[in-house]
């Protein structure tokens, strides 16, 4: 816990509108939209609600790591590298695409099952580990540590996705510095967080109503907040104004870099972009598979 706790403030403040997706999804984006382009290291922010039927069939990606946690059901993936598995309520993948893969994400449905929900967060990669080797972490709930800033039967709860807070720390290690943490508070509970000098943050509210800082205004669900980012601000007090209150808080090392994206594919130039696509076309570096591989659950 830093000696001075002098919080960070709200800087702005977007509204995550629902809107279709992929095949038949509903999201919710706030970063990556019109209304927030640029966040360094954040790429976008998407807060799901998948229907039975839809998806995210096979699809590439190359320069960024994508997570992705779900909130109620489970999602089903599979890649070209040869992983699958199953994401449940509560787990997180964190995908580093590095050079190149193909991959699938399909949620899981049927009888008395949740509809899956979930957060997927892409950040950019670091320039000098764009092209590695593709590398995943996957925790599943029962994995994932949580902090108790007032004790187990105290009135908050800190599932610690990446980084750490209050003592507890993620096995997670991202290429590239970022802090993901889960939040849960009872009405009227208050904490401070830390986050590292200089870093970007921002919350996602899920679930009832939060106050940043030391007297802030109240915001409800589905907005992002972005934080200040002032010298000698060491991190963010946060005030639930609600019962059952439940947010991300999310930080990252902001990366001294150009941002060239075209769809799955993140570089630094548009050489960079072109050398993507033909890689792409040709199956080279990364995606020697990329015409002959198609997943099992994407193509059911």
């Amino acid at each position: 816990m830093a000696l001075n706790m002098i919080s960070r403030s709200v800087v702005k403040k977007v509204l995550a509108v629902e809107t279709p997706e992929g095949a038949g999804a509903l999201v919710r984006r706030s970063i990556g939209s019109a209304s927030l382009r640029n966040l360094t290291p954040f790429l976008l922010l998407d807060h799901f609600h998948v229907s039975e039927g839809a998806g995210f069939p096979d699809h590439p990606h190359r320069g960024q790591a994508t997570v992705t946690y779900m909130l109620e059901g489970s999602s089903r993936h599979e890649d070209s590298a040869g992983h699958s598995g199953t994401i449940k309520t509560g787990g997180v993948q964190w995908m580093s695409a590095g050079k190149g893969i193909i991959h699938a994400e399909m949620p899981v449905h049927g009888k008395n099952v949740p509809e899956p929900r979930g957060m997927q967060l892409w950040v950019d990669l670091p320039k000098d580990v764009k092209m590695t080797e593709p590398t995943y972490q996957e925790l599943n709930p029962e994995d994932i540590p949580v902090a108790y800033p007032e004790g187990k039967d105290g009135n908050i709860s800190i599932k610690v996705i990446s980084g750490k807070s209050h003592g507890v720390e993620s096995p997670v290690r991202p290429l590239g510095g970022c802090w993901y943490f889960h939040m849960l508070m009872k009405n009227g509970a208050t904490m401070f967080q830390d986050i590292p000098a200089g870093w970007t943050a921002f919350i996602y509210i899920l679930k009832g109503t939060v106050s940043v800082g030391e007297s802030g205004p109240v915001n409800d669900a589905f907005h992002t907040l972005v934080l200040s980012n002032a010298d000698g601000e060491t991190g963010v007090r946060l005030t639930a104004a609600t019962d059952d209150t439940s947010f991300v808080l999310v930080a990252g090392e902001p990366l001294d870099q150009t941002v060239f994206q075209y769809g799955p594919f993140v570089m630094t130039n548009q050489e960079e972009i072109q050398k993507t696509l033909m890689d792409y076309r040709t199956g080279r570096n990364g995606f020697e598979k990329a015409h002959t591989w198609k997943s099992k659950i994407g193509n059911m």
